[in-house]
């Protein structure tokens, strides 16, 4: 059984104090609270530490690890603070660990929720709930057309299979979380986002930061260097054109996509991923065009948001 208090949390946090104790609230109101709670500040300067600190006094099940200030922000080092958490859970018999960002907030249910679709089927590597973005006035969903992806923000992983794809591999330029969903699923594990249970994000994500024609190309620039097949960007960049703003949103991606080809820059991904993901892109494009359906920026793993 994987219930009861089975899992371990882990927390990178970097200067998060405007949203932090939403989480902090979400986790101490589950009605199966985790083993232990590693919250890693990452250089925090903005009250974050504060925070965690008096919530620490009151949970023993809650540790703050503070690590040293740093000036760059990237995901190289949200993936260092992980593992800085990680080694502090080594030893406990957990059989879930999870990775929550620092900006969500969830409901009392939502990891016994996940504990029992783990329980249920044992080759579920990762699991997460539907990721709803909350950084602006009208919340919004992300896009989930493939349920085999789960968000980065919250991503819960059985130990065996965080273990087995020797966790999250650091990549300054992103896709993290996607490089973890791709080699779990080389590995043979299943992947699920469940949308019938809600994560909300409160944080503007990655690329969201930007708008308009620099979102799109910054888009284009990270599927080239995440190892996308020409074709579906092709196919995506078609789809896009129906999207704000109109035809050369689409244009733009395409056009990063290929500048980044013509310039020779390096990718990202680990070639066998590549090769990996692209099989399953080329899969996924057969079967759209099968049946018909517009394609969906969730299947390569980027986050495009839909009213």
């Amino acid at each position: 059984m994987l219930k009861t208090p089975n899992y371990v949390v882990i927390t990178p946090a970097r200067d998060e104090a405007a949203f932090i104790e939403l989480t902090i609230k979400s986790m101490v109101g589950q009605s199966v609270k985790p083993l232990k709670w590693v919250i890693v500040s990452d250089g925090s300067t903005d009250g974050t530490d504060e925070i965690v600190e008096r919530y620490a006094e009151q949970y023993d099940w809650i540790e703050l690890i503070r690590m040293p200030e740093r000036k760059e922000r990237h995901f190289g080092g949200k993936v260092y603070a992980f593992a800085a958490g990680y080694e502090r859970v080594a030893d406990l018999p957990y059989l879930a660990i999870g990775n929550l960002d620092a900006d969500t907030s969830f409901d009392s249910g939502y990891f016994a929720y996940l504990l029992d679709r783990l329980d249920e089927d044992a080759k579920l590597g990762i699991v997460g709930g539907r990721l709803v973005d909350f950084s602006s006035d009208r919340p919004r969903k992300y896009t989930t057309a493939d349920p085999e992806y789960v968000s980065g923000p919250c991503q819960l992983f059985r130990r065996e299979c965080y273990e087995g794809i020797g966790g999250y591999q650091p990549m300054k330029s992103g896709g993290v979380d996607l490089v973890a969903t791709l080699s779990a699923k080389k590995a043979g594990w299943k992947v699920r986002t469940f949308p019938e249970i809600v994560c909300h994000h409160h944080r503007r994500m990655n690329g969201a930061e930007m708008s308009g024609f620099r979102e799109r190309l910054h888009r284009g620039r990270m599927d080239y260097l995440l190892g996308t097949h020409p074709l579906w960007e092709v196919a995506r960049s078609f789809y896009q054109m129906k999207q704000k703003p109109y035809l050369i949103g689409g244009v733009l991606i395409l056009f990063s996509y290929f500048w980044q080809f013509l310039r020779g820059a390096t990718r990202t991904m680990p070639q066998e991923l590549i090769e990996f993901r692209r099989r399953e892109q080329m899969r996924n494009l057969r079967q759209r065009f099968k049946r018909l359906v517009p394609f969906s920026d969730r299947a390569t793993g980027t986050k495009t948001r839909i009213a």
